[in-house]
């Protein structure tokens, strides 16, 4: 996870780079899901994280909804992140919460709906080269 730029998108103090992804999660993914889903796109939850389309703000405190076009699909998948930022226990990691797939009429909707704090078509500096992801 590139820290310099989800800092800059979100305007808080990541505390670390890692995201992780629980096996708890992970069967909450393919639970809510399916196999199938998760099987397919779990291989880009890195590049998702690493170049994504969007970045939105979640509701809840400290979470992103960080999302991806996938065009062969009309899909768009959007993985929720809690993020570790400053006050909280460094002893945590930015964890992935869950995986969302959205068709294209759907996604419009959000962007309608609701102003992303990052838009890739909106990024004049390129420089987001993503960093270091680990995944467990």
């Amino acid at each position: 996870m590139d820290l310099q730029f989800y800092q800059a998108v979100i305007g808080k103090h990541i505390l670390s780079d890692e995201v992780i992804l629980t096996e708890n999660r992970e069967l909450h993914i393919i639970e809510r899901r399916g196999l199938a889903f998760y099987q397919k796109y779990r291989p880009y939850f890195g590049d998702i994280i690493a170049r994504p389309d969007y970045i939105f703000l979640d509701d809840r405190p400290n979470t992103v909804l960080v999302c991806k076009s996938f065009v062969e699909d009309l899909r768009t998948v959007h993985l929720v992140i809690r993020l570790v930022v400053e006050g909280e226990n460094p002893d945590y990691k930015n964890s992935i919460i869950t995986a969302i797939e959205e068709n294209d009429k759907r996604f419009c909707q959000r962007l309608r709906n609701r102003v992303p704090l990052y838009s890739k078509e909106d990024d004049l500096t390129t420089g987001n080269n993503g960093g270091i992801i680990n995944i467990e």
